[in-house]
């Protein structure tokens, strides 16, 4: 039992690394792409033709592979809180290669989120056994699941077809919203899959039933919409930001997912359910907190008081006469007294 517990533990730490590197390879990645064409926050698609972000999509699938196996040696009450680790890596590496530094409240406010993400999965009620793809569909055709999924569905839908064009470029929960309650239900078809293919392996074909080919379509459909909003979320904030974010959003709707499809807190105590409650807490003071603390990011519109490179720029003074002085910085006292002069 050691042994496989000690397996899990490096495999589920291997997976932290490569996935919380892959967040900077990817940033990487789109911006290399934002140069040559539209930046993915603007609806551009050219980091598909970028082979720096494929190699972050790589280390990233690598990652989730080898958390996927961990499962496999260790209780998820050990794996899942070392998925907390990943925050901390990205974090890490966005202050040294990105040149995004992390403020001191903003590291709190990391801090917090682990936290509270910890007490959350420490307090967790044990996963029920499963032991056909007929019973998970059981469980998501009941009415309970059912609300859940078509209010998960609505709310993304607000927020994609909304929420992202007026304010998606300034609040960062729009982004990582639509990719977290998305995840929510990623992780529920992935379940049903992970049991379809460990009961073939066993040599109970579950490919001849439609469940497990309805619950892989909705699982690619989810991840393919995740992936977007991600790559949005990552071209538009600060990394070290939207990681820990991410992480506290998509851990917590994960649960409420899982609590509402498994009925997982049927016969739980009080004493669990609070220390839940508390790590809830917890995890939205922290994000919070780093949302409070993100220093601004490059806008991506400019006017004529925030002059971002050099350009030609004309002003009129008050008897008419035509002006042109290039816009360097150079020489902002001669600038200012022509916008004086001209709204006098």
């Amino acid at each position: 039992m050691y042994s496989s517990n000690l397996k899990g533990f490096i495999l589920a730490m291997v997976s932290s690394a490569f996935i919380g590197s892959s967040f900077i390879i990817k940033k990487k990645g789109l911006r290399k792409a934002g140069v040559n064409g539209p930046r993915a926050s603007s609806g551009g698609y050219g980091y598909l033709l970028e082979p720096l972000w494929w190699i972050g999509m790589l280390t990233m699938i690598f990652g989730e592979i080898a958390n996927f196996v961990a499962y496999i040696y260790a209780p998820a009450v050990l794996v899942t809180p070392l998925g907390a680790l990943s925050i901390i890596v990205s974090a890490v590496l966005a202050h040294f290669m990105l040149k995004e530094k992390l403020q001191k409240m903003g590291m709190l406010g990391c801090l917090l989120c682990i936290v509270g993400s910890v007490v959350i999965v420490l307090h967790a009620p044990e996963e029920r056994s499963i032991s056909s793809v007929d019973e998970i569909w059981a469980l998501a055709t009941q009415p309970a699941f059912l609300s859940y999924t078509a209010s998960a569905v609505a709310i993304a839908l607000v927020l994609i077809f909304y929420g992202a064009p007026r304010y998606g470029q300034t609040n960062i929960i729009v982004y990582i919203g639509i990719c977290s309650i998305i995840g929510s239900l990623t992780v529920m078809s992935i379940k049903a899959i992970g049991i379809a293919i460990k009961l073939t392996l066993e040599g109970t074909n579950q490919a001849k039933y439609l469940q497990t080919w309805i619950f892989a379509t909705i699982a690619v459909t989810c991840i393919i919409i995740q992936l977007n909003y991600l790559n949005k979320a990552l071209d538009t904030f600060n990394t070290a930001i939207v990681s820990p974010i991410y992480y506290a959003l998509f851990t917590s709707f994960t649960i409420l997912a899982s609590a509402i499809m498994f009925k997982d807190y049927s016969g739980q105590s009080a004493s669990s359910i609070a220390s839940e409650l508390c790590g809830f807490i917890t995890v939205l003071s922290g994000t919070a907190v780093l949302h409070s603390t993100r220093d601004p990011d490059t806008p991506l519109i400019t006017d004529l008081y925030t002059p971002l490179s050099p350009t030609v720029s004309w002003y009129i003074q008050g008897n008419g006469e035509l002006w042109k002085q290039k816009d360097d910085g150079s020489s902002p006292t001669f600038i200012m007294n022509l916008r004086q002069d001209y709204f006098k």
